[in-house]
């Protein structure tokens, strides 16, 4: 299986940790947004990370690539079967891949990729508003919902949901963004646990590794 894309996406990161709990082995081909090739844009049409080939089977978008992936391999049960527990994590997926992700976009897009991999000025008022004004909002619902201690955010287990909404904060770390833990000890505590999953861990330290490589 072959997953096209680069680890610095949440929504690749996403994917690259669901795999890897669920014991799944990706040849991880790294690929940018509008790469020209072909096994690539047969995958992405639109050529948008991630792309993913699985013999002769394409597929685009991390969520369908993961519901995929889920079916083919049922265990370990990542998105529950229990009704109301899986509704709540497909909503806890939905809410990383637009509200949340969405939000870091807007600095990490204007602060990272604008100058240092297209070599052109980010919108910079455009990336201090989303962490003025989007930001703690975000962080407010977080920590109303996320676990005390050991705990996760749907069932008894680590599920979709959990790798979901911690995978956009390695983003928020590359920026060197400072989350007040005395505001949000839940939410930050929680997502630093699931960063440190050896699923994410090794991912999270290239990527920073190599960040500060480029900018030097």
């Amino acid at each position: 299986m072959i997953l096209y894309g680069s680890s610095m996406s949440p929504y690749v990161r996403k994917v690259i940790a669901y795999a890897a709990e669920k014991g799944i082995e990706l040849d991880v081909q790294p690929t940018g947004l509008g790469d020209p090739n072909p096994e690539f844009r047969k995958a992405s049409p639109f050529g948008k990370m991630p792309g993913f080939v699985d013999g002769d089977y394409y597929l685009a978008d991390s969520s369908a690539i993961i519901h995929y992936l889920e079916a083919k391999h049922p265990q370990p049960e990542l998105i529950p079967a229990d009704p109301k527990l899986r509704g709540k994590c497909i909503w806890f997926e939905e809410f990383a891949d637009t509200i949340l992700s969405g939000c870091g976009a807007k600095m990490f897009f204007n602060r990272v990729v604008a100058p240092i991999f297209l070599q052109k000025p980010g919108d910079l008022e455009a990336a201090d508003a989303a962490e003025r004004e989007e930001l703690p909002k975000v962080m407010d619902y977080i920590e109303s919902i996320a676990p005390g201690g050991d705990g996760y955010l749907v069932g008894d287990g680590l599920s979709l949901a959990d790798i979901a909404v911690a995978s956009p904060f390695a983003n928020l770390q590359h920026m060197k963004v400072e989350l007040d833990s005395n505001r949000w000890p839940k939410a930050v505590a929680f997502t630093q646990r699931i960063l440190s999953r050896p699923s994410f861990a090794p991912w999270v330290a290239r990527e920073s590794a190599f960040l500060e490589k480029t900018a030097a």
